[in-house]
């Protein structure tokens, strides 16, 4: 089961990476607590959707930190689009919600759960979301 962490906002309107600014006592990210959590919960892989510069810094930081759960990366880019469609010269910014999930394509064929990297969803919303996917899986069959 895959957990997908948005991540690929620049925060602008906080004036920066908010995704790794320490709030733990001991600098942990909200997206630390969220893995945990997750992986606590029996999602045992996790993609961070992130903007390809920003890749260096989420490996050392996010990245580096996580054990117990396989780690990948899928890259937002503005020009990742289905085909028809293109991105005018003056769009800086990601697409959204739905685009992030569309970087994950290749990285994720099993069930999976979508955050945002800069919220905190507590323990048990990832048992509930796990065992209802769980039994999804089984009623699907």
């Amino acid at each position: 089961m895959t957990l997908i962490v948005m991540a690929a906002g620049m925060g602008s309107r906080y004036g920066g990476l908010k995704q790794i600014d320490p709030i733990g006592p001991c600098g942990e990210f909200i997206v630390d607590y969220s893995v945990y959590d997750a992986a606590k919960a029996g999602f045992d892989k996790v993609v961070f959707v992130i903007k390809k510069e920003n890749e260096e810094i989420f490996r050392q930081t996010v990245g580096s930190r996580i054990k117990g759960i396989k780690v990948e990366y899928a890259f937002q880019g503005l020009n990742d689009l289905p085909e028809g469609f293109s991105c005018p010269d003056t769009r800086v910014k990601p697409w959204g919600t739905g685009h992030a999930v569309l970087a994950c394509r290749g990285l994720v064929d099993t069930p999976a759960l979508v955050i945002n990297a800069d919220d905190y969803y507590g323990k048990d919303a990832y048992v509930k979301m796990h065992d209802y996917l769980v039994n999804q899986m089984d009623t699907s069959r």
